[in-house]
């Protein structure tokens, strides 16, 4: 073998190698998406990560069922807002901006997820042009506190 096909090989499994890390990533950044069938911001805020490379399923709850969805994967109702997703063992609630989740899925922080309480103007899946309300990401530990993730200000 010359040392050109062996570089040109090496390039090769190299780039095959490279190939396969997105295919296992995006399988892990898998989204399940739980809502009420009439929420179109769900809609939204579904579009948004599935812009940014993330495969989502979606089912469609009565809202007592929901309500108790929010309950059982430990959110105080404070946290709360239209949507839960889950996602690698965490629980997503509210308009996460996919950076956030990336990020989340990186640290892999001991805790129950994110959440975006209520519905922020200007939030994924809330967009109304150039306006958007100041909201924080909260990082939700297991024993219900909430930290700041990440902060997004006013536009």
């Amino acid at each position: 073998m010359t040392r050109r096909t062996f570089l040109c090989l090496t390039a090769a499994a190299a780039a095959l190698a490279a190939l396969r890390i997105p295919a296992a990533q995006a399988a892990a950044e898998h989204v399940r998406v739980y809502k009420t069938a009439s929420c179109g911001c769900c809609t939204g805020w579904i579009r948004h990560l599935e812009r940014h490379g993330f495969r989502v399923s979606a089912q469609d709850l009565p809202q007592a069922a929901l309500m108790q969805k929010k309950l059982k994967s430990g959110l105080n109702p404070e946290q709360s807002s239209c949507h839960t997703a889950e996602i690698a063992g965490y629980v997503v609630e509210g308009h996460v901006p996919a950076r956030e989740l990336k990020r989340l899925l990186s640290e892999r922080p001991d805790a129950i997820g994110l959440a975006v309480p209520d519905m922020p103007l200007g939030s994924p899946g809330m967009e109304a042009g150039d306006d958007r309300d100041a909201y924080d990401v909260l990082l939700i530990r297991r024993d219900g506190r909430a930290d700041v993730f990440a902060h997004y200000p006013e536009a």
